[in-house]
Order: structure tokens, then C-alpha cells, then sequence
């Protein structure tokens, strides 16, 4: 089943109001953050608050997801332990360089299926391992790629600008790899707050790219997303046409149908169930 992943809001964890109020926020996860967002003298705080909050509920159908601190941090152990005993939807890894480093997080996770393990994309380092990453995905909990496009302009010394064009072999080859081992992957973080016209074209960028949605950093980026990555009247008439003729008795075993004046294969029934099951309400 395709879960709408659109808009992927982080929340300081040492901020308890923003975390109350994501309870509310029509994003599709809440992702708390003890990495980047929390100073090291919150870092105690903000995790406290973080359990708490996941074992306090009130987010709806939103997923709830921790982003710790990396295990060589003096955080990221006492991080993992009391996140895992929270259960939260999944827990985000940040700077994953090479497949081996979700060993440890994969060992915590064993027996908890209901934990999955998300990891961030935010290396240069990374990018030429994506795949192998990815691959963890075939005997592990890993479920998500999510792009730090920050970490990873900054590291490469890339000057992207809104159009991202240093980034975009990067992020092709990121959705590439997430695509190859049936995970999903939202793209990074749009940094200008106020520029709204910028924030849809880096919308429209990443769905022409085919991500699942957007990692955001402000409540008042939310509903531009969602409204981006929600199919408009003309793609759910489309696919739901697709859908109703190979569900058409005469048409089961045809592998290719003419739809609507088009030749559709079977591979576009599977994007138009994915296209209705992101339009769902």
C-alpha cells in the first residue's frame, strides 16, 4: 500500500509548543529532530521531550518519526535506546555514509517490526554508495531515503540556488536507487521561508524527479506542498480510467490496452494505483 508521504515537517524536540502544535499541522509526518534543530546543551532535553511526546500520541494518522543524533556523537547511543522503547513510526539516521552503518540501528530493531529505519542521504561520500544503501532495504527495516540537501551542498561546496542544478545528478541517483529496491524518498529541505514561488518550483522539481514528497522546515510550507504532490483532476481521471479497463474482465490477461487514445502497459496500471492511492483523502 502507498502511504502519502507529501510533506515531511521537522520539529525541534527541545521546542515542546512546536511539537504540540505538529499534532495539528496537515503534514503527512512529523519528523522530531534531535539532530541538527537541537543545540548540545538541549540535546538531554529535546530526546526527553521527543519519548514523550511519542508515547503521548495525538498525531493522528500523521507518522511520527525521530531523527537522532549519529552514534558517533556522545548523544546517538542514549538517543537509539530510548527511541526504540518509544516506538515511533520509524527512526531517521542521519549522515549515512556506507551500508554498514545501519548495522547497529538494524540490531536495536530486531523483534520490533514495527519500527522502520529511514536514512538520510547527506554525504558526497554517500552518493556513490547509494545503491548498496538501498539495498539494505532486502533484509532489513530500512523502508526511506530522505535527501539532506543542505549537508550535501555544503560538503561537495555546491552553491545550488533554487534550481539545484549542482544537485541534480545527485538527486536522480537517489531516487534511482530508492526506486530499485522498492523504498520511498522524500527530497530536502527548501531553506527560504518567505520565497513561495521558489518553494513550487523546487515542488514541481522533485515530483518531475519522482520523489515521494518534501522534507519542509516551517509550518507555512505544508500546504504548497501538499497541494504540489496531491494529483490534480486530470491525472486521478486518467488513472482511474487505466485502472476500470484492465480491470475489465475481456482485458485480463492483455499485458498492453489502448486508454483514452493512449497504449498503456501494465507498468502504468501500477503508477496509476500509486497515483489514486495518493489522491485518497
Amino acid at each position: 500500500m502507498t502511504r502519502r508521504r507529501r510533506s515531511a515537517l521537522y520539529v525541534p524536540a527541545s521546542n515542546e509548543r512546536a511539537i504540540d502544535k505538529a499534532r495539528s499541522l496537515p503534514c503527512d509526518v512529523v519528523i522530531l529532530d534531535l539532530e541538527d534543530a537541537v543545540a548540545p546543551d538541549a540535546k538531554s532535553q529535546a530526546r526527553a521531550q521527543a519519548v514523550a511526546a511519542v508515547r503521548a500520541g495525538g498525531f493522528g494518522a500523521r507518522e511520527v518519526v525521530v531523527r537522532v543524533n549519529a552514534l558517533g556523537t556522545p548523544w546517538g547511543a542514549d538517543d537509539l535506546d530510548a527511541v526504540v522503547a518509544a516506538a515511533p513510526s520509524a527512526i531517521l539516521v542521519p549522515k549515512v555514509t556506507h551500508r554498514e552503518d545501519l548495522r547497529p540501528y538494524e540490531q536495536h530493531l530486531a523483534g520490533r517490526g514495527e519500527i522502520a529505519l529511514w536514512a538520510m542521504i547527506e554525504t558526497a561520500a554517500s552518493i556513490f554508495r547509494v545503491d548498496e544503501i538501498a539495498a539494505a532495504a532486502a533484509d532489513g527495516p530500512l523502508t526511506a531515503l530522505v535527501v539532506g540537501t543542505n549537508d550535501l551542498a555544503n560538503e561537495a561546496g555546491f552553491r545550488p540556488g533554487t534550481d539545484r542544478q549542482p544537485l541534480l545528478g545527485a538527486l536522480g541517483l537517489i531516487v534511482l536507487a530508492a526506486r530499485a529496491h522498492g523504498l520511498a524518498v522524500l527530497d530536502g529541505v527548501f531553506n527560504a521561508l518567505d520565497d513561495r514561488e521558489g518553494l513550487a518550483t523546487q515542488c514541481a522539481q522533485g515530483i518531475a524527479f519522482g520523489f515521494d514528497g518534501k522534507t519542509l522546515i516551517h509550518p507555512g510550507q505544508i500546504d504548497p506542498c501538499n497541494d504540489a504532490f496531491t494529483p490534480d483532476a486530470a491525472a486521478i481521471d486518467a488513472a482511474r480510467h487505466i485502472v476500470a479497463a484492465f480491470a475489465a474482465p475481456e482485458n485480463a490477461s492483455q499485458g498492453a490496452l489502448r486508454v483514452d487514445g493512449q497504449m498503456v502497459e501494465r507498468l502504468h496500471l501500477v503508477q496509476a494505483l500509486r497515483t489514486l492511492a495518493m489522491a485518497a483523502d
